[in-house]
């Protein structure tokens, strides 16, 4: 349900609030230029009146043009200062608002993330901003300083000729009309525009992601008919817009048109005294004249209003957006009673019941006990439930059923930021910043000194690697660390993970992906670090989870089997199977 004009201006204006007085200020100067505006004609008028007398005083039309002159000289300034006032302004704004999303769509879960497209996250927070940056700059001023020309043009004709003034009046039903009109189909095209742009954003985003599987595949030739299907979708809106405003504006051309044919028909009638109606109208050269350029300066601010208005109703449209993803709230958050705690490592799971689709579980009744220090290992197929486990002990995920206790505490009752910060994780896929060695370590925690991060790669023998680089810790690394073999970023994750010193480490998967030298590193280290943390993994090289003390056996989302590696052997069950086949794959 889309939010009605009324209730996304007030959000909008909820941001220009603490900015009130600079909007004040910048509204007081606009008025100041409207009234400048409306002088400038008026002065040129009574040049015109001056040059028509029999004795021509030239020190008045002097006197006249440099006031002229001042007014100008003026004017710019004032345009200076006041397009300096708000487009500062407006920019503190659009930080204020980028902000507020960037921070809010951190805080979403990780199954809200699943569902949404990262191009259509990156459109709300970039080009969907940008949109606003134009209304808090550009459009709110210049909506009211046209609002104000119209009604001080409208002024000044009065007083200048009463009936003229009110002839032209009457033809401006006619702007009004057309403007509702155009108003209802631009609100409506604004919105498919956005969406277009949007679904280009995510289309790109993912497939320049997976450029290689798409060029190893060779579906090159798919994906640009997919692109051409999409581009040729924005065409299409952006047209349909051009078309609004190509019949829009000449529409209010053609009746300004009309006014100056009328003024200047009857301004000019004989000797310019002629009767309309009952009434008898006398208008001289320099009142007509004046009042041309009256109707000029009447009419463009109509025209400008237009663009304005697609300006504004682009603004809408992207607010809609922006708000959308703003009252989207995380499906994963503190309760009002969370506290911090001072993570030990011990971790129950009473009776847990999971799912991420409907009637589809993917744990079911699931019962253990870790203690803390405990070195755990978890192995099955996959798709038995193991890295889900790991999710909800981060909380990435809530549970339907049962009960998660983090040192006898419901994990629902723990601050999410206290529970993540004690627990390290090294995933299967790395994911690698752009920037340095050092940035991706400490990811810029200032907490984190220098001599933690020489420690942590130490510890993890990243410090040979490092050795090796020019600029030793400070090396570049490009976007997703594609200077970098895959080895080298598995240590920096390892070593971004003990910098942070975790109570609680997590191992998914962690070595499967690296050559064999790499990974006989990472287990050295683990075993130096072993007997300080809470230690989980999973993996599928039964060889790498030997030496965990625990060990429980996944199967369609409940747990068969428990035990020591010996133990586990001696029941010959799941877990001796598997173990046998790896054996038999490995002497193969």
């Amino acid at each position: 349900m889309k939010l009605n004009d009324l209730k996304l201006f007030k959000r909008l204006f909820s941001y220009m609030r603490p900015y009130i007085f600079q909007y004040i200020v910048a509204i007081i100067l606009m008025i100041i230029l409207v009234g400048l505006d409306l002088v400038s004609p008026y002065l040129i008028g009574l040049s015109l009146r001056f040059l028509g007398e029999e004795v021509i005083d030239f020190s008045k039309i002097v006197n006249l043009f440099i006031l002229s002159m001042v007014a100008v000289v003026l004017g710019a300034i004032i345009t200076y200062f006041q397009n300096l006032l708000i487009h500062y302004t407006g920019q503190k704004i659009v930080l204020r608002i980028r902000e507020d999303v960037f921070v809010h769509i951190q805080n979403l879960s990780h199954d809200q993330f699943n569902n949404i497209p990262v191009g259509k996250l990156v459109t709300r927070d970039t080009s969907d901003v940008n949109v606003l940056f134009e209304l808090y700059t550009n459009v709110i001023i210049n909506v009211l300083r046209n609002v104000a020309t119209i009604i001080g043009v409208f002024i000044a004709m009065m007083l200048l000729n009463r009936q003229l003034a009110l002839i032209v009046l009457a033809i401006f039903p006619v702007v009004v009309i057309l403007t509702i009109v155009f108003r209802k189909k631009l609100r409506s095209i604004h919105r498919d525009v956005r969406a277009n742009v949007s679904s280009m954003n995510s289309f790109l985003s993912e497939n320049i992601t997976g450029i290689k599987t798409i060029q190893t595949f060779n579906q090159e030739n798919k994906k640009y008919d997919e692109f051409k299907k999409n581009n040729y979708e924005l065409r299409k809106n952006n047209l349909r817009e051009i078309f609004m405003f190509g019949v829009f504006r000449p529409s209010i051309y053609f009746i300004y048109i009309i006014s100056v044919v009328i003024v200047l028909f009857f301004g000019s009638n004989q000797a310019l005294n002629f009767t309309l109606g009952n009434t008898t109208i006398v208008m001289t050269y320099d009142v007509l004249y004046t009042f041309y350029q009256y109707i000029g300066r009447f009419y463009n601010p109509i025209q400008t209003l237009a663009d304005q208005y697609n300006t504004l109703q682009s603004a809408f449209a992207s607010a809609e957006r922006i708000f959308e993803v703003l009252d989207m709230e995380s499906e994963i958050k503190d309760s009002e009673d969370a506290i911090d705690i001072d993570l030990k490592g011990n971790i129950e799971f009473k009776h847990v019941w999971f799912k991420y689709v409907e009637d589809e579980w993917v744990l079911k009744d699931v019962s253990f006990t870790i203690n803390a220090k405990d070195v755990v290992a978890f192995v099955g197929a996959t798709g038995s439930g193991k890295t889900t486990i790991l999710s909800l002990i981060t909380r990435n995920y809530d549970i339907q059923k049962g009960e998660i206790l983090i040192d006898g505490i419901d994990i629902k009752k723990i601050k999410l930021s206290s529970l993540r910060s004690q627990i390290g994780q090294m995933l299967q896929d790395v994911f690698i910043f752009s920037g340095t060695i050092k940035s991706n370590i400490n990811l810029d925690d200032e907490t984190i000194t220098d001599e933690d991060i020489k420690r942590a790669s130490d510890e993890v023998c990243l410090t040979p690697v490092i050795a090796k680089m020019e600029h030793g810790v400070d090396e570049p690394i490009y976007e997703r660390g594609n200077n970098f073999s895959l080895g080298e970023r598995q240590l920096i994750s390892f070593a971004r993970t003990v910098a942070h010193k975790p109570k609680l480490i997590i191992l998914d998967e962690a070595t499967s992906n690296i050559d064999t030298q790499t990974e006989t590193i990472i287990k050295d280290s683990l075993e130096r670090i072993i007997n300080n943390n809470t230690m989980i993994m999973v993996a599928h090289r039964l060889s790498t989870i030997q030496h965990a003390n625990k060990i429980f056996v996944f199967h369609h989302g409940q747990i068969i089997e428990e035990g020591d590696h010996q133990s586990l052997l001696k029941k010959k069950g799941r877990y001796y199977k598997l173990y046998m086949m790896q054996f038999e794959k490995s002497n193969n």
